[in-house]
C-alpha cells in the first residue's frame, strides 16, 4: 500500500516520484549557450552583511554561468535528467540562456535554448491570469463578482457552487474537490475535448465554502480561461497569441499541441514548431525511456503551453517591467500591482496568492513571484524577484526533474545575495516536550471527494507528523519523503522552518493543539485525519478482513464434512459467508495487481480507473451486499436448534466475529468511496 501511495501521490500533485536511485554513466551532454548581453549599469544598492553581492548589483555572467553549470551538471546526474533549459534575466538584460543535455536521445539532439520547446505545465496559468487581469483593467470583469456572470450558460456552475467568485479562483479557494486521474492528461489526441465540453463533463463537487482554504484547482483555472474568451469570438489559444506572445515576439511559445486538425477544436500546433518539441523521459531499468506526448488541450488555460528558455526570458523581462518590454505594453499598472500583491493577509510563514501568481519566500527575506509547472515528464519553474531585478526560468524533460527545477531559483538567490547560514538547524528542547500537540495523521484537502479517485486519494494524500526526542518535527509522506523542521518562534504559535533551508510550515492551532498545517506555497492544507480516514485504520481493517477470509477457507478445508452439525439456516449462512470470503480475497488480489502496476505513472493518469480496480471495487461491493444477509441471519445462527444439529459455540463465535469484521470494513470502504465501481 505504501508503494501505491508513492505512485498515486506523485500523480495527483503532478510531481512524479523519483525512481529508485541507480548508478549510471552520465550522458556526455552538450551545453548549448547563447551569449549574454553586456552588463547594464546598476542602480544604488543596499548591502546584506555576508552576501557575495549587494542588492541590485547584476550577477556577472561568467560567475552565474559557472555556478549554474556546476549545479545543473550535478543535479542532472543525480536525478537522471536527460535535458534541461535555463534562462536568467536581470536589470533589463539577459544574463544567461543555456541548454543542457538532450531534447531527444534517438537520435541525440542537444537542447537549444532558443529553439527547443519544453512543456511548462502550470506556468501556463500565469498567461491566463494576465488575460483575466486585462479584462479587470478594462472593466469587463469584476474580481468579487460570481464567475458565472462571465461564462457560457452551458458551462456555468450549478447548485451551491454558483457563488464562486473570480477572486476565489485566483487564490485557489473556490472549495472544489480536485480530480485529475483519467481526465487531466490524454495520450490519445482523439480524446482531446473542447474546453467548454471538458468544463461541463468534469465539473467537480464542492466540499467547503469559497474563500476558506487554498486548495489548488486546475478546473478553476479552466473556468477563468473560459471567462476571458466569453463573448470574444476567439479561442483561448488565439487570445494568448494576440495579447501576449505575438506582441512580445515569443514566436516559439504556444498553447497549441501537435495533433491532427479536428473540427470543434482550436487549430493545432504549427508544423514549423513540431520538429523542435522535446521528448519527455522516464528513468526505467537504468536507462531513459521515452514518454508519450501529454495532451492537456482540453484544459489549456491550466497547463498546455510549450516554450523555450529564450521566449521565457522575454516574458520575465516583461513581468519585471510592470507589463512593458521593448516598447510593447501587455498589461497596465493595476495588473502590475496585482501580480505583486497578495489577495489576502496570511500568517507569517505562509504566502498568499498574488492574483494567481505564487508568492515565494526566499533566502535573504526576498520575495519571488511566479509559478511552478509540472506535467508527467516535464518539470519547470519561473520566478521573478523584483527587489533584485532578477528573473529565473528552468525546465526539465524528465520524470525526476522536479528536484532540479524546484530548488534552482532559491539556490541562485542564496548563493549570490543571502547571508551564509549553517545547516542543519539545531532541534528545540521546547518542541521535544510538546510533541503531542503536533503528532498524528493528516490528510490533504487537495483530493477527490468520493468515488474510486477519492479512495485512492485517501491512500496518496495521507501524511504523518512526528516530533523526535531531539526536538525536530518530521513530516512523512506516502512517497517515503521525510522532511525535518524546527520552531520558527514560540512552539505554541505553530510556525516551523526547514532544518536545511528556508521552507516554512504553519500549523493552525485550536485549544492549544494542531488541527491542520500548510506549507509556504499555500497550495493545499493538511487537516488532522479523523479515525475513519486514516491510512493506518484502513490498513488494519484490510488486514483483519484478509485474515478472516483466509480463516474461513482454512476452516472449510479442515472440518470433517461427515461431522458437521448445522441446521438449514446455518448451512445457508455458511455458504453466504464463504462466498463473501471468496469475494474479499478476489478483491484483495485484484487490487494488489492494480497497485503493482500503479507505479507506471502514465498508465495511472491516462487509464484510471482501469478494469482491475473497477472489478476489485465491484467484488468488494457484492461482498458487502452479502454481508446484509449474514447480519440478518445472525440471530437465527445463535438460536440454532437441537444440540445435535447446531453449530458449536466456537463456530458461532467465529461466524459472528467475521460478520463484524466484514461489516466494519464494508462501512469503512463505503465512507471513502471504494464501493463505487461506476464512479472514478
Amino acid at each position: 500500500m505504501r508503494s501505491l501511495g508513492k505512485a498515486v501521490l506523485a500523480t495527483l500533485v503532478l510531481l512524479v516520484a523519483p525512481a529508485a536511485a541507480q548508478e549510471a554513466p552520465l550522458l556526455k551532454a552538450p551545453i548549448t549557450q547563447v551569449a549574454a548581453t553586456a552588463e547594464p549599469s546598476t542602480p544604488p544598492v543596499r548591502v546584506i552583511p555576508g552576501a557575495r553581492l549587494p542588492v541590485g548589483q547584476t550577477i556577472a555572467p561568467a560567475e552565474l554561468e559557472a555556478f549554474v553549470d556546476g549545479w545543473m551538471t550535478d543535479a542532472m546526474r543525480r536525478e537522471h535528467v536527460a535535458g534541461a533549459t535555463v534562462s536568467v534575466v536581470q536589470n533589463g538584460q539577459v544574463v544567461l540562456k543555456k541548454g543542457y543535455g538532450f531534447s531527444n536521445l534517438e537520435p541525440r539532439k542537444p537542447v537549444d535554448p532558443d529553439r527547443t520547446l519544453f512543456r511548462i505545465g502550470s506556468i501556463s496559468k500565469t498567461f491566463t491570469w494576465i488575460l483575466l487581469m486585462k479584462e479587470v483593467e478594462a472593466g469587463r470583469i469584476r474580481l468579487d463578482a460570481p464567475i458565472n456572470l462571465y461564462l457560457n450558460e452551458k458551462v456555468r456552475l450549478t447548485g451551491k457552487s454558483r457563488d464562486v467568485t473570480v477572486r476565489s479562483l485566483m487564490e485557489h479557494t473556490p472549495g472544489f474537490e480536485d480530480r485529475a486521474l483519467g481526465q487531466l492528461f490524454e495520450r490519445d489526441p482523439r480524446r482531446v475535448r473542447p474546453l467548454d465540453l471538458y468544463l461541463r463533463q468534469e465539473r467537480p463537487g464542492r466540499d467547503r465554502k469559497p474563500g476558506l482554504i487554498s486548495s489548488y484547482s486546475n478546473y478553476g483555472v479552466g473556468l477563468a480561461g473560459a471567462a476571458v474568451t466569453f463573448g470574444k469570438g476567439k479561442t483561448f489559444e488565439r487570445m494568448v497569441e494576440d495579447e501576449i506572445t505575438v506582441p512580445l515576439g515569443m514566436n516559439r511559445t504556444t498553447f497549441r499541441e501537435p495533433r491532427p486538425e479536428r473540427r470543434g477544436l482550436p487549430a493545432a500546433m504549427p508544423q514549423r514548431l513540431r520538429s523542435d518539441i522535446s521528448t519527455g523521459y522516464s528513468w526505467r531499468n537504468a536507462g531513459f525511456a521515452a514518454n508519450d506526448y501529454e495532451y492537456i488541450g482540453q484544459v489549456a488555460p491550466a497547463g498546455s503551453a510549450s516554450s523555450t528558455a529564450g521566449d521565457m526570458a522575454r516574458y520575465m523581462l516583461m513581468l519585471l517591467g510592470d507589463g512593458q518590454w521593448n516598447g510593447k505594453t501587455v498589461f497596465g499598472p493595476r495588473a502590475a500591482r496585482a501580480f505583486r500583491s497578495q489577495l489576502r493577509q496570511t500568517p507569517d510563514g505562509v504566502n498568499g496568492w498574488a492574483h494567481g501568481f505564487m508568492v515565494f519566500s526566499l533566502p535573504g527575506d526576498f520575495k519571488g513571484y511566479g509559478h511552478g509547472g509540472d506535467t508527467l515528464a516535464f518539470h519547470s519553474n519561473m520566478m521573478v524577484i523584483p527587489e533584485l531585478g532578477l528573473g529565473i526560468f528552468v525546465s526539465t524533460n524528465s520524470e525526476n526533474g522536479a528536484k532540479l527545477a524546484g530548488p534552482l531559483p532559491e539556490s541562485i538567490v542564496r548563493y549570490f545575495y543571502a547571508k551564509p547560514e549553517a545547516f542543519p538547524r539545531p532541534g528545540s528542547a521546547a518542541l521535544a516536550r510538546a510533541g503531542d500537540l503536533f503528532d498524528g495523521a493528516y490528510l490533504s484537502t487537495r483530493r477527490a471527494n468520493g468515488g474510486l479517485e477519492g479512495f485512492v486519494g485517501l491512500i496518496a494524500g495521507s501524511s504523518e507528523v512526528e516530533v523526535t526526542s531531539g526536538g525536530r518535527l518530521i513530516t512523512r509522506s506516502p512517497l517515503g519523503d521525510e522532511r525535518a523542521w524546527v520552531p520558527d518562534g514560540p512552539v505554541a504559535e505553530g510556525r516551523f522552518i526547514s532544518t536545511l533551508g528556508d521552507s516554512r510550515l504553519m500549523f493552525h492551532m485550536e485549544q492549544g493543539r494542531a488541527v491542520s498545517y500548510r506549507g509556504a506555497i499555500n497550495a493545499q492544507t493538511e487537516k488532522r485525519a479523523p479515525f475513519t480516514e486514516r491510512l493506518s485504520t484502513l490498513t488494519w481493517m484490510a488486514g483483519l478482513t484478509l485474515f478472516a477470509a483466509l480463516a474461513n477457507f482454512a476452516g472449510l478445508a479442515l472440518r470433517n464434512r461427515r461431522e458437521v452439525r448445522q441446521n438449514q439456516i446455518q448451512a445457508r449462512a455458511a455458504i453466504v459467508q464463504t462466498m463473501q470470503a471468496g469475494l474479499w480475497l478476489a478483491s484483495f488480489v485484484l487490487f494488489g495487481l492494480w497497485a503493482s502496476g500503479a507505479s507506471d505513472i502514465q498508465a495511472l493518469m491516462y487509464d484510471f480507473p482501469g478494469l482491475l480496480l473497477v472489478t476489485a471495487s465491484a467484488s468488494a461491493l457484492v461482498a458487502s451486499a452479502l454481508g446484509l444477509l449474514t447480519i440478518a441471519a445472525l440471530l437465527s445462527v445463535w438460536q440454532g436448534g437441537r444440540r445435535v444439529d447446531s453449530w458449536s459455540a466456537s463456530r458461532k463465535t467465529f461466524f459472528t466475529i467475521s460478520v463484524l469484521i466484514y461489516t466494519a470494513f464494508s462501512v469503512l470502504l463505503a465512507m471513502n468511496g471504494a464501493l463505487e465501481p461506476w464512479s472514478s
